[in-house]
């Protein structure tokens, strides 16, 4: 079955008064280190990828359906893919043909994570209807399971689903689970427009061309600030590989990211693959203070207080 375009508001299965559904909250991502490899023959990039879950989420309704669709509400909605590109509904296609079913099924996704924005909102909605249509389906999964038809969704939808704390390598999809001693305090400014997570890496390798790339490591500093919940120590570690790249195609960026670190930001970085720059400060107040100034600066359209470490991809009670 294909998946087709829906309208961004709920459909039959999505809304609170309909026919009984799944829903899955789950959160977004800030990479506190990500070191990246040279280009493997592959066209990928070897990683060394520390993932913490933070407190902003999509949430993904699966119901029942005559086909499966795809609709969207939230910031940017228009900008989400309905039809089989969404990795929601390719989730739903790839469980089902594991089980031998047709994927009839209705994915309504609630955005709150940015779109295109370094945060694996994608991921996370993938990891989201997987988790939703293996319930809606009564199929049981088992977590391993389920990890390999993330893996095979994309690099990043492995962590959507297990949250918390993590170490990827490989890929990113090869996840060893961390320890997170305390909460972390963080500012998320939302830039206009996205970035595509493939044309950063590109302008990585061509900022790298007759460079020698180191092979990517976790590291130990950064791994034991995360173990005791040392925010200074975390501050000084924090690092990512691609910024520069992201930098590059949107130099705008380091003007958000000098308006955060001016308001008291303990540091700042790009997101992922950007374009959405991280602020982590020290506590809430701080995260209050960040977040106006980010605002007043004018240099983002949007600025997100949240916290981590969050959960995984979780089953919400029905409504």
């Amino acid at each position: 079955m294909t998946a087709t375009g829906g309208a961004t508001e709920p459909a039959s299965g999505a809304g609170s008064n309909a026919a009984p559904g799944v829903t899955v909250r789950v959160p977004a991502k800030v990479n506190v280190q990500l070191a990246v490899g040279a280009a493997r023959p592959d066209g990928f990039h070897d990683l060394a990828n520390v993932f913490l879950a933070v407190s902003l989420y999509d949430e993904v309704t699966a119901a029942p359906a005559a086909e499966l669709t795809v609709t969207c509400e939230g910031p940017d909605a228009d900008k989400v893919p309905l039809d089989r590109t969404n990795l929601a509904a390719r989730a739903a296609e790839l469980l089902a043909a594991r089980h031998g079913i047709s994927p009839d099924v209705h994915l309504h996704i609630a955005k709150d994570i940015p779109v295109a924005g370094g945060m694996a909102g994608g991921s996370a909605d993938g990891a989201g209807a997987l988790l939703a249509c293996d319930a809606l389906w009564g199929l049981n999964s088992s977590r391993a399971e389920l990890l390999e038809i993330c893996a095979e969704l994309g690099s990043d939808v492995p962590f959507s689903l297990v949250g918390g704390a993590a170490l990827g390598v490989g890929r990113g999809e090869i996840l060893t689970e961390l320890p997170v001693g305390g909460t972390f305090h963080w500012v998320f400014a939302v830039a206009d427009g996205g970035l595509s997570t493939p044309v950063v890496f590109g302008e990585f390798d061509r900022l790298a061309e007759g460079v020698d790339v180191p092979e990517p490591a976790a590291s130990p500093a950064l791994l034991e600030a995360l173990r005791t919940g040392d925010v200074t120590a975390l501050a000084g570690a924090l690092a990512n590989d691609l910024q520069p790249a992201a930098v590059s195609l949107r130099p705008a960026l380091n003007a958000t990211l000098e308006a955060g670190t001016a308001a008291g930001a303990l540091a700042a970085l790009v997101s992922g693959s950007g374009p959405t720059t991280a602020f982590l400060v020290k506590d809430a107040e701080a995260a209050d203070t960040v977040a106006a100034a980010l605002i007043a600066s004018g240099t983002c359209r949007a600025a997100h207080v949240a916290v981590s470490p969050a959960p995984g991809a979780t089953v919400l009670p029905q409504r």
